[in-house]
């Protein structure tokens, strides 16, 4: 059944309404908390499915990806890079990723970030590190 997100215009708490097609727009709605009829029915988030092809296309097109010159000179746009990058791309790259990212944005260097957290680079290239990228 699928999930119908409201508001209360009287009491304006918000809740959900699970319906049927064919109870949608039938069936009676009250609020759960005040039972008033005086309802503003919200629009809910909604997913797109992307093609791993299409994700890349969106990779390659950011603004100003072609133009990666200076970014290894300033670790808060480098994170503020691979973070766009990772949420474009839509899947989870686990706590490490996010770990570095935050350590990026608060303007620590690749070198430091490695040194502080010697563990995260194994076996990612010939010498393991951050630099084999």
């Amino acid at each position: 059944m699928p999930n119908y997100p409201y508001r209360c215009l009287d009491c304006k708490k918000r809740f959900d309404v699970f319906l049927t097609y064919s109870e949608y727009g039938v069936k009676l709605v009250t609020c759960p908390n005040c039972g008033s009829q005086k309802l503003e029915r919200r629009i809910s988030r909604i997913r797109i499915a992307r093609s791993e092809e299409s994700r890349l296309d969106g990779l390659s097109s950011m603004d100003g990806l072609d133009d990666l010159d200076g970014l290894e000179d300033d670790p808060r746009a480098l994170g503020k890079r691979m973070r766009k990058m990772g949420r474009e791309m839509g899947e989870d790259v686990g706590p490490e990723f996010d770990e570095v990212i935050d350590r990026l944005e608060a303007g620590q260097s690749p070198e430091e970030i490695e040194s502080a957290l010697p563990d995260l680079g194994g076996g990612l290239g010939a010498t393991g590190g951050m630099d084999d990228y």
